[in-house]
């Protein structure tokens, strides 16, 4: 039976070896405590409706639902739930978009375990994780958002895209990735150079690199 003094955190993401490592961090802690685990968007919708849980740790990239598709229906259905974006990209690439769009925190997988732990503490308290970097691009952001960039036109799924051909991968690996047909990915490709004003996969990303989306 969960402890009703400790933190209960829902952990979801596709790997069982990133769910168990995170696991052993946070049993360590005397304040938190893993009260489940999804390895798919749609077990974490699932979990949460059956389920008292204080902060879901979400990876980025998950079968069925993405962790875009699970923080917009969250917003829906537990509205007040702390969401913590779990991403192997650099904060550059989602971080801003991921906390402009409700999150309560994103952070790398490469990070620390103290930070994790740090980060589940602040966002159950109220308050938003960000790091340092993630805050200098928030600001950066503010001030591109005035002069008008293209790529903010994007929907989340276009973005996701958008940042996975920047980064010059084939649109069967990104279907693969994503968990969609080509058909779709090459709509979507579609759309995202038609919003933008380009033409090429090569206009695109030196769009990309010009404006630090890709490093």
């Amino acid at each position: 039976m969960p402890d009703s003094s400790k933190i209960k955190v829902l952990i979801a993401d596709d790997h069982d070896i990133v769910r168990q490592g995170i696991e052993k961090v946070l049993s360590k802690s005397d304040d938190v405590e893993v009260v489940g685990e999804a390895s798919n968007g749609q077990e974490v919708i699932d979990q949460i409706k059956k389920t008292e849980v204080d902060v879901l740790l979400v990876d980025v990239e998950m079968p069925e639902k993405t962790g875009w598709d699970v923080l917009s229906e969250l917003k829906i259905l537990k509205p007040q739930l702390p969401v913590i974006i779990l991403s192997i990209f650099p904060e550059e690439h989602y971080g801003p978009r991921f906390i402009k769009a409700g999150a309560a925190g994103y952070l790398n997988k490469a990070s620390k375990s103290a930070t994790l732990l740090e980060a589940i503490r602040k966002v159950h308290q109220g308050g938003r994780y960000v790091s340092p970097k993630l805050a200098d691009l928030l600001i950066q952001d503010l001030g591109r958002a005035s002069k008008g960039n293209t790529h903010d036109a994007l929907s989340p799924r276009e973005f996701q895209v958008f940042c996975q051909i920047a980064a010059g991968k084939k649109l069967k690996d990104i279907a693969d990735d994503l968990s969609l047909s080509i058909t779709t990915v090459s709509t979507h490709r579609a759309r995202i150079l038609e919003k933008m004003s380009l033409k090429t996969n090569a206009e695109l990303i030196h769009y990309a690199v010009k404006h630090g989306l890709v490093s």
